[in-house]
């Protein structure tokens, strides 16, 4: 008889966890709160323009295409994607007029290398020889297995073959040791935010992110990041999966020590395993009721743990083109980013603040009316649980005012504030009433060393046989090729463990 598995949520490493199981022949039913696919990856529509919601850049796009290969799929009639190059734009706030571009083109970077700090070229390309090297091992040997157990992590032969790979230090120190250019030290170091960390505290294992992007660049799908999620849907659906809108998990059933399904209301849905896509964190909070099934997540444990950084979007349908900024992707840098990283982390209403500007209808006119652009503009914020102050229409008025002030002194954005047809906000307790993020935090559990890897909640639940997790609050982290990843974690668990189960 076909086994049953229920998953909660269609966030990404929910959907992409049931299409493995689906295909594996089990009977695979998703239930989500929400009446759309993608969790934070997702779709605003407004007035005429479309928005990704919460994720906007494809790295690793090879991890995009996997779920769709492995099911004998064609990725490219699922998810078309281009290469960007130049990546993105770099501003400074101090210096407006004098942007820089980065590229994938090894050539092309070295020269801008050269033209801002030509003394820094050498140590950059022993950075991405040295880089490299902690890359290649760590992405077979770490992102993709699980640390269940203590001496899967602590196996001094697995770190003799792990050149590179460096795990005390900072992000910001370990490039520091090639790079003395403050501003390249930024373009650089900035990259550990895509997961929620500052790089002045997060580990130097997370250096490699922009490695990553130099020498893998950077992509974009058509029709935005959500076509993922609608492409994912549809291929769950046409293996035979069941997704239910509107069915909200209450609980995750438990009986002697196994997950034996879910309660939506007051509903009893059974199912043989149980994979759980809700923020980790919450869903120990408020999922797993029993004290017994949280094992060492207790809720006091979950209260203590450190939460990334959450953000403060604006979605503005504008009335016109946006010609003169040429690039997707646009980052505005203030000179003083180590202060800004303090202040987020601390809980600090920002004084000093860099954001991020996304007009994904340069490369797809249709995501807007015709002859208009949207502008989506993200700014990193203290999560609910750090920041010392309170998000209401005033806090929304100061970071607004703070990001078009900014905007203003940028070539193309002088009239930012009278070109807005349509305006939308997202802050943090969004991030936490609309997506259960725990403190609001938009990459769940921060990735510090005593969180990372072995340290972090693993795809196997050690105290409940049968159920599984899978997410950015997951081994091996956040990010959207991150959590697919976690999602085959998952889905290899317990699979594992089928067969390893007597019938």
């Amino acid at each position: 008889m076909t086994k049953k598995v229920i998953v909660i949520g269609a966030g990404a490493a929910g959907l992409a966890s049931a299409i493995r199981l689906q295909h594996a022949g089990y009977q695979v039913e998703i239930h989500e709160k929400e009446s759309t696919p993608g969790g934070k990856m997702n779709r605003l529509e407004k007035d005429g323009y479309q928005f990704d919601l919460g994720p906007s850049i494809v790295m690793m796009p090879e991890l995009y295409r996997e779920i769709f290969e492995l099911c004998g799929r064609d990725p490219d009639d699922y998810i078309p994607m281009e290469k960007l190059d130049p990546m993105y734009r770099v501003y400074f706030s101090d210096t407006p007029d004098d942007p820089i571009d980065i590229s994938s083109d090894l050539t092309e970077l070295t020269r801008m290398i050269e033209s801002i700090s030509p003394g820094d070229t050498g140590g950059f390309l022993q950075y991405l020889h040295d880089i490299y090297k902690g890359y290649n091992f760590a992405r077979d040997n770490i992102l993709k297995r699980p640390f269940n157990k203590r001496r899967d992590f602590y196996n001094l032969s697995m770190f003799r073959e792990a050149p590179g790979v460096r795990l005390v230090g900072t992000a910001d120190n370990f490039i520091g040791r090639y790079i003395k250019s403050e501003r390249l030290k930024q373009v650089m170091g900035f990259q550990t935010l895509y997961i929620g960390i500052s790089p002045f505290s997060g580990p130097s294992f997370y250096s490699m992110i922009p490695m990553i992007q130099f020498l893998y660049g950077i992509w974009f799908i058509k029709g935005g990041m959500y076509t993922m999620a609608t492409a994912m849907e549809r291929l769950f659906k046409e293996l035979g999966g069941e997704i239910f809108y509107g069915s909200p998990a209450r609980e995750i059933s438990i009986e002697d020590g196994r997950a034996t399904g879910i309660k939506v209301d007051d509903k009893k849905i059974d199912a043989d395993f149980v994979v759980c896509n809700a923020d980790f964190p919450y869903a120990m909070k408020h999922l797993v009721k029993r004290p017994a099934d949280k094992g060492k997540f207790t809720d006091r444990k979950i209260e203590g743990m450190k939460y990334s950084c959450s953000a403060f979007l604006l979605y503005l349908g504008m009335d016109r083109k946006y010609e003169d900024v040429e690039h997707v992707h646009n980052f505005i840098f203030n000179e003083s980013l180590e202060k800004n990283m303090h202040d987020i982390f601390e809980g600090k209403k920002l004084e000093h603040a860099s954001f991020y500007v996304y007009i994904a209808s340069k490369l797809d006119p249709s995501l807007a009316p015709e002859g208009k652009d949207g502008l989506y503009i993200l700014m990193p914020v203290s999560d609910l649980g750090t920041a010392d102050y309170e998000w209401n229409d005033e806090t929304i008025r100061y970071y607004r005012t703070y990001i078009f002030e900014t905007l203003k002194k940028i070539r193309g954005f002088e009239n930012i504030e009278q070109e807005i047809v349509t305006e939308t906000t997202f802050t943090p307790v969004d991030f936490a009433s609309r997506f259960n993020a725990y403190n609001g935090a938009a990459f769940g559990l921060q990735p510090t060393l005593s969180q990372s890897i072995h340290n972090r909640p693993q795809s196997k639940s050690p105290d409940c046989a049968n159920l599984y997790f899978t997410g950015s609050s997951t081994h091996p982290g956040a990010g959207v090729p991150i959590v697919l990843l976690s999602a085959g974690i998952a889905a290899e668990a317990l699979i594992r463990d089928d067969k390893a189960t007597p019938e």
